[in-house]
């Protein structure tokens, strides 16, 4: 009986050291990035509308981390990813997203959420495109009335776009009439009612800037302005020294169902509507 007890004891022993070793390497690994910067590239339409402001923090009061936010166009935002210079990445441009993640430069393309994107142009309307369905045609009739249109020129999701509408409507888009500001979307919409031209813009930042621009809504609800975020990751395998398990962590906390609730609500109070709509483990096709 007493050599029973004492198989038992040691069992126990062992059944508890090993346990305490299985603990022990989890928590190494949930803080061993715990209290290391997050380099976060993203677009400036999620810094302009203010969502940053509220995610950020609460991000980095869950894990003691802090964010170091990078915003610029998307293009950019991808390329820092693609080359290790950043831990995540929150953007909107699928086939670029798409193209990096074949290449094994990205990694875990998730959807976050979406708004879309509209023309918008002065009260006057000189190419009158007010109202009109198809934002390629709108796109067509300012190029031919050589009506003055401010483009971001910055590579970014929203610049890709609209060489996508240039190109399908076999528009030419130079000259005095059309300017590149080579900023992001909220300076792009200064300069754009400063100079009562068109412009292409998110509707999130839009509706952030409404008050400070004059500029109206003119095209919008076309299927090829849908705009959709998605988070992305650095392939750790190709970038050892990036911080992966926090860049991982933002990821995951961007798809979380606490951050799609508040995806779903933000801007209602302010705007009367959402400024984005949430997409966390849906398919692209589906929207």
């Amino acid at each position: 009986m007493g050599r029973m007890i004492a198989a038992l004891s040691r069992r126990t022993l062992v059944v508890g050291l090993s346990l305490a070793v299985v603990f022990g390497a989890l928590l190494v690994v949930s803080s061993a990035w715990a209290g290391q910067a997050v380099i976060l590239s993203t677009t400036t339409s999620t810094q302009d509308s203010g969502l940053l402001d509220v995610l950020v923090p609460m991000f980095e009061k869950k894990t003691g981390s802090i964010v170091k936010v990078i915003s610029v166009g998307t293009g950019q935002a991808l390329a820092l990813g693609a080359k290790g210079e950043a831990d995540v990445c929150l953007v909107h441009a699928p086939d670029s997203e798409k193209k990096y993640v074949a290449d094994g430069l990205l990694t875990n393309r998730r959807l976050v959420m979406h708004n879309d994107f509209l023309i918008v142009g002065p009260a006057e309307d000189p190419a009158k495109i007010k109202g009109m369905k198809s934002a390629v045609e709108a796109m067509k009739r300012v190029a031919e009335a050589q009506a003055p249109f401010v483009s971001r020129g910055d590579n970014s999701g929203t610049h890709q776009l609209e060489k996508k509408l240039w190109s399908e409507a076999k528009a030419n888009p130079a000259g005095a009439w059309y300017l590149s500001s080579g900023q992001g979307m909220g300076a792009t919409l200064g300069i754009g009612s400063e100079k009562k031209a068109y412009v292409l813009t998110d509707r999130a930042t839009y509706l952030a800037f409404k008050k400070r621009v004059q500029l109206d809504p003119l095209v919008e609800r076309d299927r090829i302005l849908l705009n959709i975020y998605s988070v992305l990751e650095p392939n750790a395998a190709k970038f050892p020294r990036v911080n992966a398990a926090g860049g991982k962590a933002f990821a995951d906390f961007m798809v979380s169902q606490e951050v799609q609730d508040i995806i779903r609500t933000f801007g209602v109070d302010k705007f009367g509507e959402p400024l984005f709509f949430p997409d966390a483990g849906k398919q692209e096709d589906a929207l």
